[in-house]
């Protein structure tokens, strides 16, 4: 991290959470593994949005809120919807997306079924996708400045986290090597 980037204020957003800003000195971050993070903003507005969702879409009907901001769709409409409270227009809103990874292999893909309902989403939305980083089989620690749009990636294979002994702490996963994107 350079001296600049320690200026900034960084905000964790968890699973089923979101957070937007127009503070030019937040950093958001999020880790993914098969969950996906959709980075929204408006850069006319200088406004923009992280959120983090564990499935693409609910398999239930009737379920309470408190429940429903694990799925796509919700964390979808509750982002865009609190970038156009803070000023954004739907109409200029842009998108990045990161995760979706196949952590276990033998089970079915969630990682895949949540990477292809945040494309549709978009798509069906209007909202321009102007990067991704979806798929593979490594988590990702993810950091995204939502006024510039810039975004950093770090890949974390899982058998860096498998390796560690059961009962030590964990620390802040490494970069595998080569891992690090960069997109602006």
């Amino acid at each position: 991290m350079t001296s600049a980037e320690s200026a900034f204020r960084k905000v964790h957003v968890i699973q089923g959470g979101h957070f937007v800003t127009d503070d030019g000195n937040v950093v958001l971050s999020t880790v993914l593994g098969s969950c996906v993070a959709a980075c929204l903003r408006d850069p006319l507005a200088g406004i923009g949005g992280m959120n983090h969702f564990l499935l693409g879409e609910s398999r239930t009907e009737g379920q309470a809120d408190g429940e429903m901001i694990r799925y796509g769709a919700y964390a979808m409409e509750v982002l865009i919807n609190g970038l156009m409270a803070r000023g954004a227009s739907r109409n200029r809103l842009e998108a990045k997306l990161f995760g979706g990874a196949r952590m276990l292999g033998g089970l079915s893909d969630i990682g895949a079924a949540n990477a292809r309902f945040a494309r549709k989403f978009l798509a069906d939305e209007g909202i321009p996708l102007l990067g991704e980083s979806l798929g593979g089989d490594a988590a990702r620690r993810l950091e995204f400045w939502p006024v510039s749009g810039r975004v950093r990636q770090r890949l974390v294979s899982v058998q860096e986290v498998e390796q560690k002994p059961a009962r030590a702490p964990i620390p802040a996963p490494a970069a595998a090597d080569g891992g690090d994107l960069e997109l602006f």
